[in-house]
């Protein structure tokens, strides 16, 4: 994790692929949306007891980033319906292409990226620097081959709840726990279960702005990673967090507003209750 490489916290949202849906189990096209996702939910409890699909039938409708390179941070999306899950997905490989920058995520291993990858490949997208094993055309590539985006161990894909719980998946912690132990805001009234109900309803809208905060909460998470693991003291972490608080403020939006004063009301984490 080098100071000098951008930082590219991300996390996406999804809904189930109804038209994938309708071509694997040949659905009539006058089922409603709703009715062929409840026979997938249906068909899934019964094989596992749960209904959560498999993850190349999640189609893509949300992709939150967090850049932080130099003395710039931005938040942003790239959401439907503006545009197409085609698009989303490629701009965001087209990113990592532009930037080579340290992917930060809070489970990305285990869903957002391998979706990505289902779902690239489905739309016949391409992502060279992303896949660069060491083999590439660039005159980097063969950094690639001790530390790229693809191995498990490596960190130019840091996955936090992979790395945090030593790769042992019976120690995961939840995003929104942890943060709010940390004294962050976590999640502010949806969650993942929530999103397929929302697009119904035509709240992309929240959709995304609910991934804008999501993103923001790894990145504070991955800001009090890098205090512990030395990279930054006290000090500097404290001058981030100021820092991330104010952007926040200045981009005056209606879900930055209530997530700062959940800040704010936020109690302070333990470390803080016992100095």
């Amino acid at each position: 994790m080098h100071p000098h490489f951008p930082t590219l916290v991300f996390d996406i949202e999804t809904i189930p692929d109804v038209p994938g849906l309708r071509r694997l189990h040949g659905l009539e096209a006058a089922l409603a949306d709703d009715e062929v996702a409840e026979l997938a939910f249906r068909e899934r409890r019964v094989q596992s007891g749960h209904d959560f699909l498999p993850l190349h039938l999640q189609r893509v409708v949300s992709i939150s980033c967090v850049l932080r390179a130099g003395n710039k941070f931005r938040v942003w999306s790239l959401a439907a319906p503006a545009l197409s899950e085609a698009e989303l997905i490629q701009r965001f490989f087209d990113g990592i292409e532009k930037f080579t920058p340290q992917l930060v995520s809070w489970n990305g291993g285990g869903f957002d990226l391998p979706v990505l990858h289902y779902r690239g490949l489905m739309h016949g997208l391409v992502a060279p620097r992303y896949w660069d094993l060491g083999d590439g055309s660039y005159a980097d590539s063969r950094e690639f081959r001790w530390n790229n985006y693809i191995s498990r161990y490596h960190i130019r894909h840091l996955d936090l709840m992979d790395l945090l719980a030593l790769y042992q998946p019976r120690a995961n912690a939840p995003l929104d726990e942890l943060a709010k132990l940390m004294g962050f805001p976590g999640k502010l009234g949806m969650d993942g279960s929530k999103v397929w109900e929302a697009w119904q309803a035509g709240k992309a809208d929240d959709i995304r702005d609910y991934c804008e905060t999501d993103v923001v909460n790894t990145y504070l998470v991955f800001n009090r990673f890098r205090l512990m693991r030395g990279e930054i003291d006290r000090v500097a972490a404290t001058r981030e967090e100021a820092f991330i608080r104010a952007e926040l403020a200045a981009l005056d939006k209606p879900h930055w507003r209530e997530y700062l004063a959940a800040w704010a009301a936020s109690p302070p984490g333990t470390e803080k209750e016992e100095a």
